[in-house]
């Protein structure tokens, strides 16, 4: 340590240091859940399994409701994103463009539902939807999925919507094109990154989000999240982990194929508001 602390210098030691530090605190954890799910004979006080192989993997894919889970907790993430959009990016738009007295508080309003702890709104949300018949259905959790992603999914947008100059929409309006064709030809593509950025973190908001399912959603909707806190409490180490590794797999992949957006230029101009 002494001759890597003398050849690096004392900045690139220290440096060194942390680096190593933020990769065992950050990756540390993942790793051992990779290690787990693999793991076949696994007992404390070992450091590493004795054995390894794919006996929970199975075991976790032979049971038809966490197999349905999954598919409930994708469709229902799709379900979610495109409502997201259809709902908010209307209202994303109007923030960045018009100017309308209480334009501020409206802002400020998408704000709320992340500023209090969310079990006492999803509490709320439970007796009114009990009131309606919503408990146990697939659009109850859809709602409060989406009461969930409203921010992310109008002060994104908008913040990229305002970064698109006004004279651009102008120019095109000169040379004949109506509004509706000015914004999808025109507004829409320019802002593309920023509605992708907050298209995906609302999916993937929707595909982790787990208090608001379990209350609003059983004992009729069982998503991946849901069925999680089961396994973790009647099950083995080894089975929570295999679940929790199928639940990183739409994260990551996302993450890779949409990584050109989320960079920080994207994000900081989604965010000026």
């Amino acid at each position: 340590m002494k001759r890597l602390y003398y050849t690096l210098g004392k900045n690139k030691f220290w440096e060194y240091i942390f680096l190593v530090v933020f990769l065992l605190v950050f990756y540390g954890p993942l790793m051992n859940m990779l290690l787990l799910s693999f793991a076949g004979d696994y007992e404390y006080p070992d450091v590493a399994p004795r054995s390894f192989g794919l006996k929970w993997w199975d075991y976790v894919l032979s049971k038809g409701q966490l197999v349905e889970s999954i598919g409930t907790s994708l469709v229902l993430a799709i379900v979610v994103t495109l409502l997201s959009l259809v709902v908010c990016l209307p209202a994303a738009y109007a923030l960045a463009r018009f100017q309308f007295k209480g334009r501020s508080a409206v802002r400020l309003s998408f704000l709320l539902t992340n500023a209090f702890p969310k079990m006492g709104i999803y509490t709320a949300m439970a007796v009114i939807f009990y009131k309606i018949n919503l408990i146990g259905t697939f659009a109850g959790v859809v709602l409060v999925h989406i009461v969930n992603t409203m921010m992310l999914m109008v002060w994104i947008p908008s913040g990229s919507f305002r970064t698109v100059h006004i004279q651009q929409e102008e120019s095109a309006r000169d040379v004949g094109a109506g509004p509706i064709r000015t914004f999808f030809m025109v507004t829409l593509p320019m802002a593309k990154p920023g509605i992708i950025v907050a298209a995906l973190y609302t999916f993937l908001g929707s595909m982790e989000e787990a208090q608001g399912s379990l209350l609003i959603g059983l004992p009729n909707v069982h998503t991946m999240p849901s069925e999680l806190y089961g396994i973790i409490m009647s099950f083995p180490d080894t089975a929570g982990s295999v679940f929790a590794m199928i639940l990183l797999v739409p994260s990551i992949l996302l993450l890779i194929l949409f990584r050109k957006y989320l960079s920080a230029d994207a994000l900081s101009n989604g965010l000026k508001m």
